[in-house]
């Protein structure tokens, strides 16, 4: 993989197995060590919750706290300090771990849309080389994986290997396999209370000031925000602020996101697209949020009136998110998967 481009790391933001500390989980974290404590820990741990609340923060943590010989009964996650393990760990040379994530395709000089079954694959022989111990297995994230691969850890944890803990990050774990989700157990992290959001926030190197409100208790998203984020989702809400929409403007919000030069561009619409229909469809059933500016809640109010709204929104949410995710599969052109999306809002916003 390209040493300057890890899928799994956000922004500029430190990689999560460097991230020191996690915030605003004591809930999950208390959870797993009492299943260690108790003699009672799975081997499969699917690690849910919204993008930027932890979950691979705490998938690194669990990592280093099973590989640095933790005791029979642990008070904290915590490895002790100075551990050989820590150092291999953060190096991914550890040979009780491996990390699962998109791989960098030398040919087309750029990351794959999807974990590949080959990717999947290399567990067989990761088990096979390091068959004394514990192992460690992180899947960052479980969303990306292609069907083959999806089966691929479907068969390590029907028959797990003795001492293998795998860890699945997953955004939306409906997108998996059910019986993926029925050979795990769950642990949902929660958004971030507005302390421990800054407190993240300023972990990650940005200014306290980047917790926003509509960053919804999520570290990534309020990276994402300060990063450029706001002034996007700002111009879709202008897009969608009365009458029809302007489709020069429209044509040039996607235009802007072709290419390899989109990339960033692309990322940046996509999540301003999501969050506007995730906050639509709430705003049909609970008005727009108290802390909502006034240009936003305006554009709230007119796009989610009522409930039905509010459930014709949801489900847009739902069908943008798996046209997204199959066109990224497919290598559909960023421009005009982005216009799909515009324009499946406008249709919407005429329903109304």
């Amino acid at each position: 993989m390209s040493e300057a481009i890890e899928p799994d790391r956000l922004l500029d933001a430190p990689h999560p197995r460097e991230t020191p500390r996690l915030f605003g989980q004591a809930m999950a974290e208390a959870a797993f060590l009492d299943a260690w404590n108790t003699g009672r820990l799975h081997h499969g741990w699917l690690l849910t919750g919204p993008r930027g609340v932890g979950k691979a923060t705490f998938a690194w943590r669990i990592a280093r706290f099973l590989l640095a010989e933790p005791p029979a009964r642990a008070g904290s996650l915590d490895p002790p300090p100075g551990h050989s393990a820590l150092a291999r760990i953060r190096a991914l040379s550890d040979p009780g771990l491996m990390l699962l994530r998109r791989p960098w395709d030398e040919k087309a000089k750029r990351l794959r849309a999807e974990i590949t079954v080959e990717e999947a694959r290399r567990l067989g022989g990761f088990f096979a080389l390091s068959s004394q111990g514990r192992r460690v297995v992180i899947v960052d994230a479980a969303d990306d994986l292609n069907r083959n691969a999806a089966n691929a850890i479907l068969k390590v944890l029907e028959e797990p290997p003795a001492g293998a803990t795998l860890l699945l990050v997953a955004h939306q774990p409906a997108r998996l396999l059910p019986t993926i989700r029925s050979r795990c157990r769950v642990l949902r992290l929660a958004p971030l209370g507005p302390a421990d959001l800054e407190a993240a926030v300023v972990q990650a190197g940005a200014p306290a000031a980047a917790a926003s409100a509509l960053a919804e208790g999520s570290v990534g998203a309020a990276l994402a925000l300060a990063e450029g984020g706001a002034a996007v989702y700002e111009a879709l809400l202008d897009l969608f602020s009365g009458g029809p929409m302007d489709r020069r403007r429209a044509r040039a919000m996607a235009d802007a996101c072709a290419g390899r030069a989109g990339t960033e561009a692309l990322d940046a619409t996509l999540a301003a697209i999501d969050r506007l229909l995730h906050r639509a469809a709430r705003a049909g059933l609970l008005g727009p949020p108290e802390d909502a500016p006034e240009a936003e809640a305006r554009v709230l109010r007119r796009l989610a009136p009522h409930d039905a709204a509010a459930r014709g929104w949801a489900q847009l949410s739902q069908d943008v998110s798996d046209r997204v995710a199959h066109a990224r599969a497919v290598n559909v052109d960023a421009a005009a998967m982005v216009w799909d999306a515009l324009a499946r809002i406008e249709a919407q916003a005429r329903r109304v």
